[in-house]
């Protein structure tokens, strides 16, 4: 028994499917949605307990084999098989460990969860924790808030170097998904325990923002350390979510790993 997932999807091509981080919803991905769907089958979802979607059923726990396993079987229900995947922050993490299980064709990860250094950890968590917190106001305090354009710096400086590029509807729409979700808890106990330590056999791509704050760039260089068979690249200028930062460049970094993935095949056949 898995989780049905609620999805956007739109375009054709070769199936690309985009994994938000923890408490964000499918909408993160509205700055590079409409140009990828002009060259693939795109599939933005929401995550189980996130989003629009339903928590997993009773005795579906939020680790990575849960994620993997449900992801799969809805993979099988909208008729794809070994898609291109795309995830930010826990989403990369949940991209890399499908890469490791061969239910990838290509993987990118943006800013991935699972390279945590100490101090790293304790930061991360402490800042999930208060944008989670600062969350659970009164609706009526968080449109307040997002109807000012201090309010939409204070809500997304932590995640973006450019937050004012949202307006009051997308930066409302966010905090009530953040709000509203019920995996948080239970991703953020599991994922203070987790470390991403497999190998890829799939075309995989590791970009990281500059500016990171949430997961900081320093933890790039864990992830060179661990996986020295995948590209490594730098996002000047981009915090944690870094779509609304650089939304041309993101797709540029995609495009290059899913070619990469094309010629490999073709190489093989």
């Amino acid at each position: 028994m898995h989780s049905e997932l609620v999805y956007t999807r739109k375009g054709s091509g070769e199936p690309l499917v985009l994994i938000h981080g923890i408490g964000h919803r499918r909408q993160a991905w509205d700055p590079v949605f409409e140009q990828l769907a002009t060259k693939y089958d795109v599939i933005a979802v929401d995550l189980a307990g996130f989003g629009e979607s339903p928590a997993y059923p009773a005795g579906i726990k939020y680790d990575m084999h849960g994620a993997c396993d449900n992801l799969a079987a809805n993979f099988a229900a909208w008729g794809i098989d070994r898609p291109h995947v795309v995830g930010n922050s826990l989403g990369g993490a949940i991209a890399l460990e499908l890469g490791a299980r061969n239910l990838a064709r290509s993987v990118t990860a943006l800013s991935p969860a699972g390279f945590f250094g100490i101090v790293n950890k304790l930061q991360t968590f402490v800042l999930l924790i208060m944008l989670r917190v600062s969350s659970l106001l009164p609706a009526g305090a968080l449109r307040f808030t997002s109807n000012r354009a201090w309010g939409r710096r204070l809500a997304g400086g932590s995640l973006y170097t450019r937050p004012q590029r949202f307006t009051p509807e997308q930066v409302y729409g966010d905090a009530l998904a953040l709000k509203n979700c019920t995996g948080f808890e239970r991703t953020i106990v599991s994922g203070i325990r987790y470390a991403f330590h497999q190998r890829l056999a799939v075309p995989t791509t590791i970009a990281w923002g500059t500016r990171d704050l949430i997961l900081p760039y320093s933890s790039s260089a864990i992830a060179q350390e661990r996986l020295p068979e995948a590209q490594h690249v730098a996002l000047p200028h981009c915090g944690h979510v870094p779509m609304i930062d650089d939304p041309e460049l993101i797709v540029r970094v995609i495009d290059q790993t899913v070619a990469a993935a094309t010629d490999s095949a073709a190489r093989v056949a």
